[in-house]
């Protein structure tokens, strides 16, 4: 078992942000375990420097009053939490999930993941799940940000990185296509490589149904309603094909199946898809036509573009504008996903996804079986089998399904659709584990909180946006009676009696293990060393040897398909999970505040950050507002067929009439999710967070203020 700190470590300075998939580098404390303040790395090439609001902040947690020090275990006496020892809290885990596994077999085991869990603990956790616990249900909030940008690639391409190239590429990028994202408020050192492409002499266009931060800083903001991304690039590419504007020679030597598409999109004259999208035909010809004529663009989509119930048809309708264009492997110019989350790439990759193995190795797959059952030292028929993804384990959980559940790190009951559904989930469970640093509205669901050790108390690798690997450091003194969570997985290991399959010394042991695991594989660690990612500042993959020196940028010669060729696929639109209604005439879209991070677990505790934005805002037109007699400042209930939040009026233009826009960093009546619809998409089983029909359903003259 790895050993419990103590108080002879060493402190490094730099090490990377807890929060984005932009992973800047900072530097952190005084080098002696004391996390006195942050500032950005200038030698970090991603971020050179720069932060953002929330990185600035990111310290604060490390000594926070509400911090947890110690395993809390609920009473049966009093339904209260008291404090417990280790021994007894990891004891008590083992036998309930033994228990349950008698009674009812491994399936009625679940576990969750989180895209912030570091390469190692992603990659232990779901080797926990599968050796530990026998149980096919693993999956992790991952699947809420970047599943649908991921099966699109993986489909067309063979491979999924979510940039193919650095993201120093922009600033030479002629033009630049962002389909919905804001990246200026949710990944804000990402804009100086804009603020660079236009310096250069480039274009931004930006794609989204409110005029964001971002979208004030493009040369063409097309404000398409929410939903017809797909239409409008259908439209766009039927006007490449239209003017001649596509490359017929790239098409005819690195892809197959245009014809199809090239038939498809036919039918989306512009006229039309504008009445589809409210996007005029003059700008999409325009948009089109900055895109050929460009010797280099970028087509880059966010998650408004892919958080839909169609959000793999609508990846692949702009990968086939991309590959249409000629753009795939040129200069400065491709497809790309702005990863969300911390480790959201890393994270997919290694295995805490029901139908992964480590490396991408897909668990229905014989070869791959038996490939990690080998180095696992078990039986491949061992192995269980694909499990639910993560809406529908967590809408599996009750007395005839999941009865026990492990959590770490991720506040489900706020990020999740349909989150009141899900809090009812929770309630039915016979048991629940969390493992975090904070009390959060999943945590008090839970019969037993580990508390586990932060970002800066532990080292590891994350996978940034560009897919480049990086080394998070030991910056900060972890608390005496907290552990990290792979000790917690080594702890409950041991108690299931396989522990000699967890004997890990380190965290860099571990990553030695993944790196075997993903040897061969379409993510190839296995040339990745901890003294490699320090010598370069991180590493790209796939790097298959130590002299290799990874990848930074893909598909310059071939696609990862065995013929080499990319592939096309045409795609129709349709409606979404559900339409307006004369019952509920509006459309709901969500999304973040530059100032809050996903569920708001650590960034609404920061009372910088928590003074800036203290409570979500529904923004609306004014000639929505003045239809309901609301007035700015005005408490607004907002009601969808699953239940209801209220927030605080913001009117404002930015936002088309007929549209709403709420954040959701919040729970309790102010869950933008209590909302919103669990359809999922057919492939990635994403659900529709980017659309749901709602209805003003009261005003209140009072607001909602800061401790609400």
């Amino acid at each position: 078992m790895m050993p419990l700190p103590t108080a002879t470590e060493t402190f490094a300075l730099r090490t990377h942000c807890p929060y984005c998939a932009y992973q800047c580098g900072i530097l952190l404390g005084d080098g002696d375990g004391r996390p006195l303040g942050v500032m950005g790395d200038p030698h970090f090439p991603v971020n050179n420097g720069q932060l953002c609001i929330k990185g600035w902040t990111a310290h604060t947690l490390l000594e926070h009053p509400q911090r947890l020090l110690t395993p809390l275990v609920r009473a049966k006496a009093t339904d209260a939490f008291q404090t417990a020892s280790w021994d007894y809290a990891l004891d008590l885990i083992a036998e309930k999930f033994e228990a349950i596994r008698a009674e009812s077999g491994p399936a009625a085991l679940g576990v969750f993941g989180s895209g912030a869990l570091s390469n190692e603990k992603a990659y232990l956790l779901g080797k926990f799940a599968r050796v530990a616990l026998r149980t096919p249900n693993i999956d992790y909030n991952g699947r809420y940000c970047m599943s649908s940008a991921a099966a699109g690639a993986n489909r067309a391409f063979g491979i999924d990185r979510g940039l193919p190239f650095p993201v120093a590429d922009i600033a030479h990028a002629e033009v630049a296509y962002l389909a919905g994202s804001n990246c200026a408020d949710t990944l804000p050192p990402i804009m100086q490589w804009f603020d660079l492409q236009k310096a250069n002499g480039g274009r931004l266009i930006v794609a989204d149904p409110r005029r964001t931060a971002t979208a004030r800083a493009a040369d063409l903001h097309l404000q398409l309603n929410p939903g017809s991304d797909l239409a409008l690039h259908n439209g766009l590419l039927a006007i490449a094909v239209e003017e001649n504007l596509i490359d017929r020679a790239a098409i005819d030597a690195r892809t197959t199946g245009f014809d199809a598409v090239r038939r498809t999109v036919l039918d989306y004259h512009p006229a039309h898809v504008e009445r589809l999208t409210g996007v005029p035909e003059a700008q999409m010809r325009t948009a089109a036509r900055w895109m050929a004529a460009a010797k280099s663009c970028m087509l880059l989509s966010g998650r408004g573009a892919e958080q839909q119930s169609k959000g793999v048809d609508t990846v692949h309708s702009l990968i086939n504008l991309a590959l249409a264009l000629g753009l795939m492997g040129k200069p400065h110019s491709g497809y790309g996903c702005l990863t969300g989350q911390g480790n959201g790439q890393g994270g997919r990759e290694h295995g805490q996804k029901a139908d992964q193995l480590p490396g991408y190795r897909l668990i229905e797959v014989e070869a791959d079986r038996e490939f990690i059952a080998k180095l696992w030292g078990v039986e491949a028929s061992a192995l269980p089998r694909k499990g639910k993804s993560a809406f529908e384990l967590l809408d599996a959980l009750g007395p005839t399904g999941i009865r026990a559940l492990l959590v770490a790190g991720s506040n489900v009951v706020v990020a999740s659709p349909d989150s009141l559904r899900i809090e009812s989930r929770l309630r039915s469970l016979d048991f629940l584990a969390v493992n975090d640093s904070f009390e959060n509205e999943t945590t008090a669901h839970a019969h037993v909180v580990l508390p586990v050790a932060q970002w800066a108390e532990e080292e590891g690798t994350m996978t940034n946006l560009e897919g480049r690997v990086i080394r998070r450091r030991v910056s900060a003194r972890m608390p005496r009676n907290v552990r990290t969570d792979i000790q917690v997985l080594q702890g409950l290991a041991d108690r299931l009696g396989v522990g000699e399959k967890f004997t890990f010394k380190s965290t860099e042991a571990v990553f030695a293990e993944l790196r075997q695991a993903t040897a061969g594989a379409t993510a190839d660690y296995a040339g990745i060393t901890y003294a490699k990612i320090d010598a370069t500042d991180g590493v790209f993959w796939p790097c298959p040897d130590e002299e290799h020196p990874g990848t930074p940028r893909m598909f310059t010669e071939r696609f990862h398909h065995k013929d080499g060729r990319a592939k096309f696929f045409p795609v129709t639109h349709r409606a979404a999970g559900e339409e307006p209604s004369a019952e509920y005439p509006l459309t709901l879209t969500t999304g973040r505040y530059k100032e809050h991070y996903n569920s708001g677990t650590q960034t609404r505790l920061v009372s910088r950050l928590a003074a800036a934005k203290p409570s979500p805002c529904v923004q609306l037109h004014p000639r929505l507002a003045a239809r309901h007699d609301i007035q700015a400042g005005a408490t607004v209930v907002i009601e969808s067929r699953r239940g209801k939040a209220e927030f605080v009026a913001d009117v404002t233009t930015d936002v088309r009439p007929d549209v709403l826009f709420v954040p959701f960093h919040w729970g309790g009546r102010r869950a933008a999710n209590a909302l919103t619809n669990a359809a999922l998409d057919p492939v990635s089983r994403m659900p529709e967070f980017k659309y749901a029909a709602v209805r003003i359903a009261a005003v209140k003259v009072t607001t909602v203020g800061a401790g609400a």
